[in-house]
């Protein structure tokens, strides 16, 4: 036992060594102050592993402290963070020996005990974590510092729990980390989630990788040999380093494409990472200029993948991650990945939020992030995450060119509501790089979309389908709860509407089915079960229309179809939602699907339309 305490008396020194690079002697000696408590509160406990427990707040503390280069405080309360939760000290005695500051860090990754929970301990525990955001987004890093090392050590745990942890972790805390900037911690957790998920999987993905190092290694030395005698010819001081991706980030691409292993595309990319040139100095886009020059260099010595760059320098992505990407053929005929970035911007895609602290980002992912804990529904609590905490995103244009970021895959719509939510709420068609679309489209990075909108519009509950961002689902329900609710179902087989002669049946779950009094189901119902009959009111509303179809015979002649189109908009002011015409031997066919509000608004295009010359017969199409 000697022993490993001496390990983790150098595991704590070790944390020390670096803080004191960086902090106050004052601020180093609250350091090593909090981790004497944590020692001694800690003790008498073992991990599950049978090893002292303190090795697991002093592993906590490394992880802010060394990955992620947190402040003193945050430290103290990484080694400090289980202290409430599993021991007799309170978050009151945290306060009176390290400050409100370390306390209240303290105390938002204190894992609350309930006698009952408003949704499930787990959900209940997000929304303590996602609140934090609003305060203070320390205490996000802390809970990932306590997660990334819980997940380093997760093999000692039954396989139910570590199937419970790997899941929270796939599900919130990875993306969490994306979210913040930290795709080294991101990548990580979830690479660690999918090996104790899919352990076979996992195992023949690494296997598979590692084949694959072995067969691409000269090839790739001599790619980034050439790469790194160019610069340095050219004056650009740059070093170069391949990353290799790993098992989880392969699964996912390959569920993504339908692909396998064999034809899953760059399994590895090479980041070329420069220091900016004194040549450009005064330039207030030095690093963007280097970054230019290299990739001239580079795209002059090697084939560009025509369409390949994406310049995140220009257009950051929502975290702030800056780079400029681009796929080159290396001398075997195989295209790599460059992700050319400065030092600075290496940093930032490690550190993420915690070196750039956009103030304005970091209140937009405070504000939606706060919108969703506060719902009480704990399954849109977790549908909000989902949308919210996405693993891709990209940028959209206004037709002013200001950069709209959204989750991959969001729509014309999510746009739309992202702009502004009346936008959103009148959202009637989109042009997309000026070609018109629905609303419904999805949208790519780089697109300029312009949203159309008409204030007859009526949100549809269709529309949620479309619709990514939590933003614009939320919305969306908030305007189909405003509109007015049917309490009843209509029959798919008479289809009534508002002004029909109608009956309603209940059911013995009470729910109210209408039908038209002529339905034969109606007159099936009514012989079987009468009392079951209810007498309901089924009255139009603005709000609410209804797709019918009829069907056309008439006589072929010159402009008969321009003249029912014209009944139809320009007397009846009625859209179309399907238009079919068969015409043989002089005798056409006409199929019209359209919304209406009442019946008595489909009697009357019906009467309209009957008095068009040639029009022999105007018939409603029920089933």
């Amino acid at each position: 036992m000697e022993d490993i305490y001496a390990q983790i008396e150098r595991s704590a020194q070790h944390v020390f060594d670096v803080m004191s690079k960086r902090v106050s002697p004052e601020d180093l000696q609250r350091v090593k102050d909090a981790y004497a408590l944590a020692a001694e509160a800690h003790k008498d406990q073992k991990r599950k592993s049978g090893e002292p427990y303190i090795i697991h707040p002093v592993a906590v503390a490394a992880i802010a402290a060394e990955e992620l280069e947190l402040d003193a405080n945050t430290v103290c309360s990484a080694f400090l963070h289980d202290v409430v939760e599993d021991t007799p000290y309170t978050v009151e005695d945290i306060r009176d020996r390290f400050g409100n500051d370390v306390a209240f860090l303290v105390d938002v990754v204190t894992k609350r005990k309930k006698k009952s929970y408003e949704n499930t301990k787990q959900v209940d525990n997000y929304k303590q974590i996602l609140d934090s955001v609003h305060y203070d987004v320390r205490a996000l890093l802390v809970k990932l510092s306590d997660r990334l090392h819980n997940m380093r050590t997760l093999d000692s745990m039954r396989p139910d729990k570590q199937m419970k942890i790997a899941g929270e972790t796939d599900f919130f805390y990875a993306p969490l980390a994306g979210r913040l900037g930290l795709y080294h911690v991101k990548s990580e957790l979830e690479n660690l989630s999918f090996r104790y998920r899919c352990p076979r999987e996992y195992d023949q993905l690494e296997r598979l990788l590692e084949e694959d190092r072995k067969r691409t290694d000269g090839a790739l030395r001599t790619f980034i040999e050439t790469i790194d005698k160019a610069l340095a010819a050219n004056g650009v001081t740059a070093r170069t380093e391949v990353r290799y991706r790993k098992p989880y980030s392969i699964w996912r691409d390959m569920k993504e494409s339908g692909c396998d292993f064999a034809h899953v595309d760059f399994k590895h990319y090479v980041r070329v990472i420069y220091e900016p040139m004194s040549r450009w100095e005064d330039h207030d886009s030095v690093e963007k200029d280097t970054a230019l020059y290299t990739y001239s260099i580079l795209s002059g010595l090697f084939k560009e993948r025509p369409g390949s760059v994406s310049n995140y320098i220009d257009n950051p992505k929502d975290n702030g991650y800056q780079s400029f990407h681009v796929r080159l053929l290396n001398k075997a005929g195989v295209w790599e990945e460059l992700h050319i970035s400065s030092e600075r911007m290496h940093r930032n895609s490690k550190l993420g939020c915690i070196v750039e602290r956009d103030e304005q980002w970091l209140e937009r992912f405070r504000s939606v992030l706060q919108s969703i804990a506060e719902s009480s529904d704990g399954f849109l609590f977790m549908e909000g995450l989902n949308s919210s905490l996405y693993n891709e995103d990209i940028i959209a244009f206004t037709p002013h060119g200001k950069g709209i970021i959204l989750p991959k895959g969001a729509s014309a719509l999510d746009f739309a509501f992202e702009v502004h939510s009346d936008i959103g709420a009148r959202a009637q068609y989109a042009r997309v790089n000026g070609k018109l679309c629905p609303v419904s489209t999805r949208l790519h990075r780089g697109d300029c979309v312009e949203i159309g909108v008409s204030d007859n519009m009526i949100p549809r509950p269709e529309w949620l389908n479309y619709v990514k961002t939590y933003k614009a689902k939320n919305a969306l329900r908030e305007l189909l709860r405003q509109q007015e609710k049917l309490e009843f179902m209509r029959c798919p087989v008479c289809n009534p509407l508002p002004g029909d002669e109608v009956i309603g049946f209940r059911d013995d779950a009470g729910r109210i089915t209408l039908h038209s009094r002529h339905c034969p189901e109606a007159i099936k119902l009514a012989s079987e079960n009468g009392d079951s009959i209810v007498a309901v009111k089924f009255e139009p509303t603005d709000a609410l229309t209804y797709s019918v179809s009829i069907k056309i015979t008439a006589i072929d002649r010159y402009h008969l179809l321009r003249d029912i189109i014209d009944c139809f908009v320009e007397k009846q002011h009625l859209s179309m939602n399907r238009l079919e015409t068969n015409t043989h031997e002089q005798i056409v066919t006409c199929i019209i699907d359209f919304p209406v509000h009442s019946a008595d608004e489909l009697q009357s295009t019906i009467d309209s339309i009957s008095i068009i010359p040639n029009v022999d017969e105007v018939q409603r199409i029920e089933n």
